[in-house]
């Protein structure tokens, strides 16, 4: 029930060193290989980009005139792309490996980042499941815990998968009983994973085994005869039913829905119903629930069909609880009987507020709701009819997220962060209302040292938009720090203050870091989302450029010392604010970006976005898209500010061809003598499983980019 959408773009914004980084020994055998790579690449630095051809294609849509010079560069696997891209590196590398620095921002990097991490527990059958990593661990393992006081048994270890420390696993389904697993196995950053089963007493795996490819949701009997799992082809997302054991998988349901959907299915805790959700896109107003009754071997039939809104449901017995934001644009929570589930029949068990409603999750027979109010974060406890029941004190300014538990359980397990304070777990006694930390990381640093403050500024249509700032406490405000500035704002996700090595090590350093909620997040309510999506995208890249100049007005910073950030939607939000506003900006790091908006949909997982940005096809919504796609507004002579493009080919999510042409296109048509590079990586991508080394060398480079554009001394 949660509004984390698993077919959207991208979950969570990019974060240049997150604390949740995977785990695992560090790799000797790649470390040893990058250092050689380095070394060969700043035997003598490249003072100019490598040249890149250009084959102008032309083609009208909608009566105008197309013209793309770098359309060869589409193909990844081509022999000129790829010698494209190794100049590319060698070129990247003479200039950041010489950069003055890099080795005290990779020790601090380390400290942050090479520390023992923990995930949210799962409780199955009084065992606990979760993934560990040892500060001196690259990947994340598998790790189960036989009651509250057990001892921590590990299940998977991905470090002998791979020489490189580049294949990473996960848990993705678990039996009510807890003695059977199921796990995913991922190559670099690739979206597309295998599925095994392990016994988890004998520690034997099962011969069923899900071949690679893209999957969404998987979930078990709970006698453990077979599962439903949802999986993309080509035509879209379908759920089937595997039998353990058979040779062949039914589809159950899906058919008729185009690839711009989302299907997943999940059996209710006390395994009678399969609850099937149907999502298109970003689900501003197209979600469907339908419900099969597996005790009685009943249809399939539909709880939430035809209606405008989105819809989340969680069956507890024979109620399905739904978070909703039908006639409620901030959200609300609806009750409906299963066994008698017409729509005037629905119940309102909590109504809309003036906070919204960020999640709910269910537990020990309670609703824990999670709000944000003025993008704070507060957790509060409800019956089963929707009485107030209090709520969970935080410490700080901050995020409450992964709320989790069982209807049957009197437990939950939810974390709490901020910029400046490092994720803990804590475990809560739903009868009493007593909680416990389940695991703290330590992590040095002394959050007492920083501040985080929200602000409030004024986009151009004047519209009140937010914005996080994290610095040193007592920090002269002389227009002269050095300023991050970063954002999302699309597919209805709440940027919310969570841990961030980068962010930490910047203020340290003595710069501001900011974080602007932007119109097109889900901060506000749809009507938030709503204002960013779509013909309203212009309104994003607006508050960004807005909160720049706040900044700057406001004495924290100058446009020499001003530098952005962002990945993915967020990479979008960059590359339009470089290209409409490039003397705003010091530097750019703009990271598995989408930047070709005439041609996004025609690649990869794009389909699913088109109801979030629109599609060229359509001549009304190419207007609007040809207007603000960046890689169509680089203008020859412009005088960009330093740009570091970062992509890789197990980026499978967003296709790396955005990148690479736009920093072709950049480097060609810049006017000024700022860098444009281009980082690519040839193993990692969109969805993370990066060692935790590559990590720290990856945001290395970015800060140390950054630092030596903004922050050093002039």
């Amino acid at each position: 029930m949660r509004r984390t959408l698993p077919f959207a773009l991208c979950l969570l914004p990019f974060a240049l060193a997150a604390q949740s980084a995977p785990p695992g020994p560090l790799a000797d055998a790649r470390g040893s290989e990058q250092s050689r790579d380095r070394q060969g690449a700043v035997s003598g630095v490249v003072r100019q980009p490598p040249k890149t051809r250009t084959d102008n294609v032309k083609e009208v849509l909608h009566g105008a005139e197309i013209v793309d010079p770098y359309r060869w560069l589409e193909d990844q696997k081509s022999p000129e792309t790829r010698a494209w891209i190794d100049a590319q590196n060698q070129y990247t590398r003479s200039l950041l490996d010489p950069l003055p620095g890099r080795a005290e921002l990779e020790k601090r990097q380390a400290a942050l980042m090479k520390i023992d991490t923990t995930s949210m527990p799962r409780a199955r059958g009084g065992r606990y499941f979760f993934t560990k990593r040892r500060a001196d661990q690259e990947q994340s393992v598998l790790f189960m815990r036989r009651g509250l006081s057990g001892k921590d048994e590990m299940l998977v270890d991905p470090h002998p998968m791979s020489a490189d420390r580049t294949t990473s696993v996960m848990f993705r389904g678990f039996s009510k009983d807890g003695t059977l697993a199921a796990y995913a196995i991922r190559q670099g950053g690739e979206d597309e994973v295998a599925i095994r089963f392990l016994n988890v007493d004998t520690r034997k795996e099962l011969p069923d085994v899900l071949p690679k490819a893209r999957y969404g949701g998987l979930s078990m009997k709970h006698d453990k005869s077979g599962f439903y799992y949802s999986r993309r082809n080509p035509d879209g997302y379908r759920l089937y039913y595997h039998g353990l054991g058979a040779a062949s998988d039914p589809e159950i349901f899906g058919k008729g829905y185009g690839p711009e959907w989302g299907v997943s299915g999940v059996i209710s805790e006390d395994g009678r119903y399969l609850v099937i959700h149907t999502v298109r896109g970003s689900a501003a107003d197209d979600c469907e629930i339908y419900v099969q009754d597996l005790a009685r071997g009943g249809p399939i039939v539909p709880i939430v069909r035809g209606i405008q809104g989105r819809f989340f449901g969680e069956a507890a017995g024979d109620t399905l609880y739904v978070h909703t934001n039908w006639q409620a644009p901030k959200g609300r929570v609806l009750a409906i009987d299963l066994k008698s589930p017409a729509r005037e029949k629905w119940r309102e068990v909590i109504p809309e507020s003036s906070a919204v409603i960020d999640g709910v999750s269910l537990a020990g027979g309670r609703l824990f709701v999670n709000y944000l109010e003025n993008v704070r974060s507060s957790l509060r406890v409800f019956s089963a009819e929707g009485q107030p029941l209090g709520e969970i004190p935080v410490p700080a300014l901050g995020s409450v997220s992964g709320m989790n538990g069982d209807w049957d359980r009197d437990e939950a397990f939810y974390s709490f962060s901020s910029f400046h304070i490092a994720g803990a777990i804590y475990r809560y006694e739903v009868s009493t209302g007593k909680q416990s930390v389940w695991w703290k990381p330590n992590i040095p640093v002394n959050s007492e040292d920083f501040e985080v403050k929200q602000v409030w500024y004024e986009s151009k249509d004047g519209t009140r938009v937010p914005m996080f700032l994290l610095h040193r406490k007592g920090v002269k405000l002389d227009g002269e720090r050095p300023t991050l500035l970063t954002g999302y704002g699309g597919f209805n996700m709440s940027n919310t203050p969570g841990f961030r090595a980068a962010a930490v090590l910047w203020a340290e350093r003595g710069g501001v870091y900011a974080v602007a909620n932007l119109r097109g997040g889900g901060e506000f309510g749809e009507e938030w989302h709503k204002a960013g999506m779509l013909d309203h995208k212009q309104n994003v890249f607006d508050d960004f450029i807005a909160a720049a100049e706040w900044l700057v007005a406001n004495r924290f910073s100058k446009p020499a010392r001003l530098a952005i950030q962002g990945g993915s939607n967020g990479g979008l939000l960059v590359g339009a604010a470089m290209t409409q506003r490039p003397e705003l900006f010091g530097a750019v790091v703009c990271t598995y970006p989408l930047l070709d908006m005439v041609r996004y949909h025609k690649f990869l997982l794009a389909r699913l976005w088109v109801p979030e940005y629109g599609s060229a096809e359509n001549p009304e919504q190419f207007r609007y898209i040809h207007a603000y796609s960046p890689y169509h507004r680089v203008r020859p002579g412009t005088k960009y500010p330093a740009a570091l493009f970062v992509t890789g080919d197990s980026d499978t999510r967003v296709d790396p061809l955005h990148a690479r042409k736009m920093a072709a296109l950049v480097q060609a048509a810049t006017g000024s003598d700022k860098p444009v590079l281009l980082l690519y990586d040839t193993k990692t991508g969109h969805s993370g499983g990066m060692p935790v080394s590559r990590q720290i060398e990856d945001g290395t480079d970015i800060l140390s980019f950054l630092w030596s554009q903004v922050g050093a001394a002039r």
